[in-house]
């Protein structure tokens, strides 16, 4: 083993640098094709990539050239965000084995892991890394924990004490450099780094290192002017790269694990210092180490490692619509401001050219000239009508975003409902890949949080999430309570899981009797579940009443055990009865009965008072209406 002296560090440092030098020259094509994509999005469509790499502004030919921008890229964007953001999948976590401690524990990590998604923001979160994902191709999550996190616990010696939580920070491409450019996944790679521009004051306050600050490229935005035609002039949003001033990059390299280094390396540099230098961090179950990196991509690309987007496909086509539509203008113009046909010295032409032909202008020519005459301008070509039809198809070709889901409009060609669903389904279809690239980007985060807990959350946590029926609960935990990061899809598909069809869906339930009993009746717990789903579950007080004999029931089951328990006459005895028959019938109350045999017969004797009441109560109200026909 080579020994740790300052030369040995000062390697590391030199190496390290060199690696991340070499990496960004390697891809600098990419971040090009990443700053014009942004370009574009923006509205500064008149730009392209030089020969050096660089993303420079292209020069107007004429001074009456018309040069606006017609930005359909920006909106199919924001179209495809639109619809993207739905695609939030709701998780399950499956027990590891089917012991009925193993069932329970995977119920509280279901409960820890909707708590956790809460406070942490994970779904803001991956609205900020979809727009990114959209914009390049591919964008990077980066999950950790973070012991400065969560609530403080009390002061020591060292400074406050935080009783640790995880943290989830987006990570563009621009930070990401893998060893190889062809690696399909972040497994296959065999070392990341993670390069950020930092200011050295807030390096010192993280690793309490001083280091000089030196000239960072950055990603920065700015204004160029754009002009629109005639003496017309706009700006519009500019990305390019500019210089930092007062920070550094700090460069974060992974490697992976090996035989002659089982715990892998982690080092980190800014400037030539050396910040850390030590194993992988750990990420998995059983204190496995890995890259804390979770990649997600708009559209996947074969054989590289960096995925593509929707916006580089449809920029050669917003380019040829640009060039038609200012064509199109600049022929109306010459149809509009006409061309004159002036003979040589026979008027004031600088006075002609500044104030034109004016309504009510007196227009001296020289005596025995032509005077001048407006040349027959013709009119705008049918050619640009059909060519602007075709690119405007293209747009929808290529990105797959109809104009039902831009502007919210059905054809007017289209009059049947089933042809408008199928053209709804056939846009899910084409964003559903980057969906499913979402949702599994969602699920490993799940996966690396509750490993982060179940390996750091030693100490008992408390954990807000909603319960049935939409009230807030409470639950302590600790790591001993995590048996199981194996988290799955309770929901395969959410794109069209909408409010309304959501409420559709039940209502074709209702109809079909499936939601019914027997007797053909919604029963008080059913009716409460349906308010709910319509978001009316509170407006009636019935519904709230049923909740509160619910609670009462649920705590009775819990209360058994215990000995027996006095049924009121003020309980619905129907709720109750089905709540203690679902108890009496689960799995949990067989586990319950193997340890106090007598516990089945005092639920049956409650369960047989809740009867006797409910049959007292009916002959009463029987026995009370026969009183009232008599004397009527």
């Amino acid at each position: 083993m080579k020994k740790r002296t300052a030369e040995y560090y000062e390697d590391i440092v030199n190496d390290v640098r060199a690696d991340f030098k070499k990496r960004s020259e390697e891809r600098r094509a990419l971040e090009a094709q990443w700053q014009l994509n942004s370009n574009f999005v923006e509205g500064n469509q008149y730009c392209y990539v030089a020969v050096s790499g660089a993303v420079e502004e292209s020069e107007k030919e004429y001074f009456w050239q018309e040069r606006e921008v017609f930005n359909h890229i920006a909106s199919i964007m924001e179209t495809r965000l639109a619809k993207l953001g739905s695609a939030r999948p709701k998780f399950s976590v499956r027990p590891a084995s089917g012991d009925e401690a193993d069932l329970k524990t995977a119920k509280i990590a279901e409960k820890i892991l909707s708590s956790a998604y809460s406070a942490l923001g994970v779904d803001d979160i991956l609205s900020r890394g979809t727009l990114w994902s959209e914009l390049t191709g591919t964008v990077f999550y980066k999950v950790y924990w973070n012991a400065s996190g969560g609530r403080t616990l009390g002061k020591s010696d060292k400074g406050t004490v935080y009783e640790g939580d995880v943290n989830i920070e987006v990570c563009p491409p621009y930070e990401i450099y893998p060893s190889s450019l062809s690696a399909q996944t972040i497994e296959e790679c065999d070392s990341i780094i993670h390069a950020r521009v930092l200011s050295t004051d807030e390096i010192y306050r993280t690793w309490g290192a001083e280091v000089k600050p030196e000239p960072v490229r950055t990603i920065s935005l700015g204004a160029t002017a754009l002009s629109g035609g005639v003496n017309l002039v706009s700006a519009s949003p500019r990305t390019g790269s500019d210089y930092a001033t007062g920070c550094a990059i700090v460069i974060e390299r992974y490697r992976k694990p090996t035989r002659e280094c089982p715990d892998g390396e982690l080092s980190i540099v800014a400037s030539d210092k050396l910040l850390y230098h030590g194993p992988l961090p750990v990420v998995g179950v059983g204190g496995k180490r890995g890259f804390p990196f979770v990649r997600q991509t708009s559209i996947e690309t074969a054989g590289a490692f960096f995925g593509t987007c929707m916006v580089e496909r449809c920029i050669p086509i917003q380019r040829a619509f640009n060039a038609l539509k200012n064509r199109k203008h600049e022929f109306l113009n010459r149809i509009a401001m006409g061309v004159l046909a002036v003979e040589d010295g026979s008027v004031d032409v600088t006075d002609l050219s500044e104030d034109g032909l004016s309504p009510g202008k007196i227009l001296v020519y020289r005596q025995g000239s032509t005077p001048p005459r407006l040349m027959n301008p013709g009119s705008v070509p049918a050619d640009f009508a059909e060519e602007e039809s075709k690119l405007l198809a293209e747009f929808v070709d290529v990105s797959g975003i109809s104009e039902i889901m831009r502007s919210s409009t059905v054809p007017s060609s289209i009059t049947s409902g089933t042809a408008i669903q199928m053209l709804i389904d056939q846009d899910d279809t084409r964003i559903s890949v980057t969906a499913h690239s979402i949702r599994q980007a969602a699920k490993k985060i799940a996966k690396f949080i509750l490993s982060l807990y179940k390996l750091y959350a030693t100490h008992k946590r408390v954990g807000k999430f909603a319960g049935e029926g939409g009230e807030v609960e409470l639950l302590y935990w600790s790591a001993s309570d995590l048996t199981s990061d194996d988290v799955i899809f309770s929901s395969e598909s959410e794109l069209n899981d909408t409010v309304s069809a959501k409420r559709n869906t039940l209502i074709e339930l209702m109809r079909s009797g499936l939601l019914s009993d027997r007797d053909g009746n919604l029963s008080e717990s059913m009716k409460r579940k349906i308010l709910d789903a319509f978001g009316y579950g509170t407006w009636e007080q019935t519904q709230y009443l049923t909740d509160l004999h619910l609670r009462r029931a649920e705590k009775e089951n819990a209360a058994i055990p215990d000995g027996s328990v006095k049924v009121s006459e003020l309980d619905d005895h129907a709720l109750h009865i089905d709540s203690h028959t679902r108890f009496a019938l689960s799995s949990e109350f067989e586990e319950l009965k193997a340890k106090d045999p007598d516990i089945e017969r005092r639920m049956i004797e409650h369960i047989r008072d809740h009867r006797r009441f409910a049959e007292a109560q009916t002959q009463t109200g029987a026995a009370s209406q026969s009183t009232g026909e008599a004397q009527a």
